[in-house]
């Protein structure tokens, strides 16, 4: 057919078709890069959302039920004593007073909303601007390094689940308060959370706290006092404002601050509620019958708070069984010493004369007793002196600063020779005894067991600060800053009983520290068990833990130390006095008498137990003080407690190691002691085996003749030549002419050379008798002026006066030049000549001067 006669269709189709023939082919094109990328990260989103919804649902399938009858009452923890007996349950139905939400004022909803959960009536149950920052948080920092808890969530925690921080238990916990949400009103639920928390000194409850705290109706509660209680379910005991009042107050004035900043109450209102003090505030009457074990059960609370993957709620909701270290026996006993006068009648009549008692193992830091109080205004849950005396030392840390790090760093022996004299701090203050005597040459035995001070700063200048306090931070002692005031015992942030027993049961350990603990182990109701085991380290060599001991066992055992009313005859032990002092001003300031003093310490060990007590007074410095014979309660309480602690187990005496040599020496020498050597003249002494750097050469036997043997030097003439070398080296008599230069004390007029016995006796300045007396008076007869912070300045130097520092003998009795017989320096002129002489340190002509109680 022509194409004329084709149709118009036809002719279309047919022209379309060779303008195709003519065109080049296409490549079919993909899907652009970018929508391919969006298109996979898509498909892995929806997988991952996938997998996350199966796990979640996995997870919520696990949850427990909502329970009503959990939601108020939850089982506390039990705490149970070394031998497995039940001492108390935490918690109890007597300890809450259930509230209803009509009766809290809106000042207290506010704060507790303020600080947990400030979107509470918005949220429901689960605060999502407050979840996304502790994602980042624990993204950050690990998981669970920071808590996104609404008070919704905290209820269902606290009510239903277990304390494990696992991304499981929070799903559940997210999951149960938004059925919670679902089922209660908001205030039914803040209702229930202010019935189930915890406020330390056994308040369950706002209800409970309220009393306890204020006397007062919670309807009662002022906007200070809800906010004083609201700081506290954070972590009770560290936030309790019995305990810690300081970290009270903070977080009180914090929590008014978010109240203002969110609108709950006016700047007027939150400037008034700050400036009221905690004691204006607090209005708490401690229980009559007190609480069992307050102390040690309040020790054992901050045990378990710090504890990861344990929270304080959970003291309280977990239903754990604790397992202590506690010997009920030696507790017992500790109370009755330290809480009544049945064994002591020497107290002092103020109700705010306080004792810091712990008893440890020697061996493994496990806490026996823990007495923080006496019967007054700070007992029933109150305030624990056994762990936060936070006090000045005394001479007590001389082992730990001073000697300790002498002999692990430079292996000193304990003949170790130091001079006592006319000395300073390196900023140029001086420094004197408490006896403003100086007894020239003495071995570092002497000094430490005669609590000299001026040998004490001379060794820690010489060993080194850093070295000293890396030493004392291996024994738990901590400082804000190391100053050479800390060779006299006057740092801070102080030290604690608990803390002292522990570096000390180091030096009973051969070296090796154990921190002081009080749980064993821990069992959950599902079945879980935690073993607590703490880490022992090796805090010094054996030979440093041994040569300390030794002398420190004269310290308690020697005429001449200034601990021997502490000493159990039968008993081997070592320890160590400490006294603190006033500044001339806060004696001039409280009409305190000469000889008065704010601390007194002891602090000694066997190789079973190790005890550490502080004596002091709460309230005000300067209020209180102690006089000569109060400051021998420290030694008593120690005595009693480690007798009784002892009592039918065998003690055996503390093992020499093989790095350790014990030497015979010529005392006036140095030098090794010969067979032709008089006994009267040998001493006995330590040193590091094969280290004899503080021993002098022998002298050389003279040759008496060509034709004589060997048995000729045992003649007579070849006795006498020992005789004359130690002539000139016995000359300790320079030192006498020292004290010329101070104010005459009765001590100084005690001729040196007269009498070693009388001498020996005056060395300590501790004690029942007149030879105790000397003990104390030792202790604390002290600081005169305060050296700059740069070399020490903490506070005037405490340190125990435990000996005067007058004498300068051997332990045998070999003459200390100024030193007076021991009834003299205690009984009769020790008291007033050490407290002249501090007082005459701190002002007018010696005002320059820093004198510590030894």
């Amino acid at each position: 057919m022509s194409n004329e006669y084709r149709s118009r269709q036809d002719r279309r189709k047919s022209s379309k078709s060779r303008e195709t023939e003519k065109r080049p082919s296409k490549k079919k094109r993909g899907l652009p890069l970018w929508k391919k990328l969006f298109m996979a990260l898509v498909a892995a989103v929806l997988i991952i959302m996938t997998i996350g919804a199966i796990t979640a649902v996995a997870m919520i399938s696990g949850a427990p039920d909502l329970d009503p009858e959990q939601l108020v009452l939850s089982e506390a923890a039990e705490i149970y004593d070394q031998n497995g007996e039940q001492i108390t349950r935490l918690q109890s139905g007597e300890n809450r007073t259930l509230i209803d939400i009509d009766e809290v004022p809106d000042n207290a909803k506010s704060a507790f909303i303020a600080v947990e959960d400030s979107r509470f009536y918005d949220h429901f149950g689960i605060d999502f601007r407050r979840l996304g920052g502790a994602v980042l948080a624990n993204v950050s920092d690990g998981f669970g390094a920071e808590g996104a808890s609404t008070i919704t969530q905290q209820v269902v925690k606290n009510a239903f689940l277990s304390p494990d921080k696992t991304i499981a238990r929070k799903v559940q916990e997210q999951y149960l308060a938004v059925q919670l949400e679902q089922q209660y009103s908001k205030d039914q639920i803040l209702e229930m959370y202010l019935n189930l928390i915890y406020f330390n000194q056994g308040a369950y409850g706002i209800g409970e706290a309220s009393s306890i705290y204020f006397n007062k109706e919670v309807s009662e509660l002022e906007i200070e006092d809800a906010a004083l209680l609201a700081a506290i379910p954070r972590r009770p005991s560290y936030y309790d404002p019995l305990q810690n009042p300081e970290n009270s107050l903070d977080r009180r004035n914090l929590i008014i601050h978010l109240m203002e900043e969110q609108g709950f109450i006016t700047a007027d209102e939150a400037e008034q509620a700050s400036s009221v003090s905690l004691e204006d505030q607090l209005d708490h009457t401690p229980s009559e019958e007190g609480a069992v074990y307050d102390s040690f059960i309040s020790h054992v609370q901050n045990e378990l708070e710090n504890i990861e993957g344990i929270t304080s709620a959970d003291l309280y909701s977990a239903g754990m069984r604790v397992y202590t270290t506690l010997d009920r026996d030696a507790q017992d006993y500790g109370e009755e010493v330290v809480q009544t006068n049945e064994q002591i009648a020497g107290y002092p009549d103020s109700d705010e004369f306080q004792v810091g008692y712990s008893l440890i193992d020697t061996q493994t830091g496990a806490i026996k007793a823990m007495v923080g109080n006496r019967q007054g205004a700070d007992v029933a849950r109150g305030y624990n002196y056994a762990t936060g005396a936070n006090a000045d030392a005394g001479s007590t840390i001389k082992p730990i600063v001073d000697y300790g790090p002498a002999i692990e760093n430079n292996q000193w022996s304990t003949y170790h020779q130091l001079t006592d004299e006319e000395h300073a701090y390196s900023d140029g203050t001086p420094i004197r005894n408490s006896s403003r005597n100086y007894a020239g040459e003495v071995s570092m035995r002497e000094a430490l067991t005669q609590s000299l001070n001026i040998p004490a700063l001379k060794t820690l200048q010489e060993t080194g600060l850093p070295e000293a306090e890396e030493f004392a931070e291996g024994l738990g002692i901590e400082f804000d800053e190391f100053y050479e005031s800390a060779a006299l015992g006057s740092f801070e942030p102080g030290v604690s009983s608990l803390d002292m027993a522990g570096a000390y049961a180091a030096f009973g350990n051969g070296g090796t520290y154990n921190e002081p603990h009080a749980i064993t182990r821990i069992e959950f109701p599902d079945g879980r068990e935690i073993e607590m085991e703490p880490e022992s380290t090796e805090a010094m060599n054996d030979y440093t833990a041994y040569m300390i001991t030794d002398m420190l066992k004269d310290v308690v055992t020697e005429s001449s130390g200034t601990g021997r009313a502490a000493n159990i005859p039968g008993l081997p032990l070592a320890g160590k006095t400490g006294t603190t002092n006033f500044t001339q001003d806060e004696l001039d300031a409280n009409g305190i008498p000469e000889g008065g003093v704010p601390d007194v310490w002891f602090t000694g060990y066997t190789s079973r137990y190790t005890a550490s007590v502080w004596t002091g007074f709460s309230g005000d410095r300067g209020a209180n003080y102690m006089n000569e014979s109060e400051r021998e309660i420290a030694k008593e309480i120690f005595r009693l407690t480690m007798d009784n602690a002892s009592n039918g187990i065998d003690t055996p005496d503390f093992e020499m190691p093989d790095s350790v040599e014990e030497v015979d020496l010529v005392k006036s020498t140095g030098e090794r002691a010969s067979g032709s050597t008089s006994s009267s003249d040998i001493t006995t002494e330590l040193i590091v085996k094969g280290n004899d750097q503080d021993l002098t050469a022998p002298p050389t036997e003279p040759d008496l003749g060509s034709g004589n043997d060997a048995g000729d030097t045992n003649n007579a003439p070849v006795e006498e030549v020992p005789v004359e070398e130690t002539v000139p080296d016995t000359e300790e008599a320079p030192e006498e002419e020292a004290p010329p230069e101070e104010e005459a004390t009765e001590e100084e007029e005690v001729t040196p050379e007269e009498e070693p016995s009388d001498e020996e006796s005056s060395d300590d300045t501790e004690g029942t008798t007149d030879e105790e007396n000397t003990d104390s008076e030792d202790e604390s007869d002290g600081t005169e002026s305060e050296p700059s912070e740069n070399n020490g300045g903490q506070d005037n130097g405490s340190s125990d006066n435990d000996n005067s520092g007058e004498t300068e003998q051997d332990d045998s009795g070999s003459s200390n030049e100024e030193t007076p017989p021991a009834e003299e320096s205690e009984s009769n002129s020790t008291p007033e000549d050490e407290g002249s002489a501090s007082s005459n340190s701190t002002s007018g002509s010696s005002e320059d001067e820093t004198t510590t109680e030894q």
